[in-house]
């Protein structure tokens, strides 16, 4: 591993092989991410693909009443753009920035040429794409089964797995829109974390104060998948 790949916080770009990432290298640009930054449009062609550094992206489905629910979150565990590895160029679903940070892009065509290039790189990437897959079917899960502080409990662990350090920058609407439920029930989950010491919360900031609690709280709905991550791809997801 050259000291440059050593450098990258994306777990994807720095754990791959290291001829695989020199095809992605001298395609990848530095981008700032602010929140609420579009990633993907539904239904429109992916033109590029994001690994990002830092923050957090979600991914979004409409529900028949228009309103939004998160199906899946990447970070700095792995990339966007799961459509152009698996060959279908656009998505139904959305997604954008809901913590801010700062990432890489490649254009698509840069992508799949490297995919083309390396059998290696295409099947590495198929795998963080199961990883995904088993993602979204936990999610699934925890939206039919769990309560909402089980639910709240793995978001925020997942939230923190993929971003730096115990603060989390979210406002409460954003935290209702990931979980599918009012604002005014996200508001009341977070009071209940923070009444069992799990949390701290303020406006627009959550500090994770007790993660083995919060592992305790998500009811055992925490856990299958990034298991999964790492036996797929040998990296360690969760802290």
């Amino acid at each position: 591993m050259s000291a440059s790949q050593f450098a990258f916080e994306n777990k994807l770009l720095r754990h791959m092989h290291a001829s695989d990432f020199e095809l992605l290298a001298p395609h990848l640009e530095a981008r700032e991410l602010p929140l609420r930054h579009v990633i993907e449009k539904s239904q429109t062609p992916v033109t590029e693909v994001y690994f990002l550094e830092t923050g957090l992206a979600s991914i979004v489905s409409k529900m028949p009443s228009g309103r939004d629910i998160e199906v899946g979150v990447s970070g700095n565990d792995g990339m966007t753009g799961f459509s152009v590895v698996l060959g279908g160029m656009q998505s139904p679903h959305d997604s954008y920035i809901q913590v801010a940070g700062v990432g890489y892009s490649i254009a698509t065509v840069h992508l799949q040429r490297a995919m083309e290039t390396s059998t290696p790189l295409r099947n590495y990437l198929l795998l963080y794409v199961q990883t995904m897959i088993i993602q979204t079917a936990s999610t699934v899960l925890a939206n039919s089964q769990a309560d909402v502080s089980s639910r709240m409990a793995r978001w925020l662990l997942m939230v923190h797995d993929r971003t730096h350090g115990p603060e989390i920058m979210l406002t409460h609407e954003f935290l209702s829109v990931m979980l599918g439920v009012r604002r005014p029930w996200a508001t009341e989950t977070l009071h209940v974390l923070e009444d069992k010491r799990l949390i701290r919360a303020k406006r627009g900031q959550i500090t994770i104060v007790d993660r083995i609690g919060l592992m305790v709280e998500a009811n055992g709905f925490y856990g299958v998948a990034e298991n999964e991550y790492k036996r797929l791809l040998g990296i360690n997801l969760a802290r």
